[in-house]
């Protein structure tokens, strides 16, 4: 008696290793993960921390401010990441002022 083996037994076992190893590098959501959006960052320098906490809103983004930062109206002169840079949405965008 002879055995019959289909192309499916032997290529599926191939094919879900192959699919292991390269999905989690396409940063696809799995079953029951939200699925990840990216933003491009803003430029905020020149803006004050008040206009900057608005514009990083209104595009899903947080701001994190210098230690003991508390007035406003300060200028910002430098952030991190840089403006047009694609970044996951809900980041913090780390910004310094004059």
């Amino acid at each position: 008696m002879h055995k019959i083996i289909q192309g499916g037994g032997v290529a599926a076992p191939v094919a879900g290793k192959i699919f292991a190893d390269v999905l989690p590098y396409l940063e696809l959501p799995k079953d029951g993960e939200e699925e990840i959006t990216y933003v491009k960052v803003p430029d905020l320098q020149g803006k004050t921390i008040k206009e900057a906490e608005k514009i990083l809103k209104e595009n899903n983004l947080e701001i994190k401010l210098e230690e003991n930062e508390t007035n406003k109206e300060k200028t910002i002169t430098r952030q991190i990441p840089e403006k047009n840079i694609e970044i996951k949405e809900g980041s913090k965008i780390i910004v310094h002022t004059d």
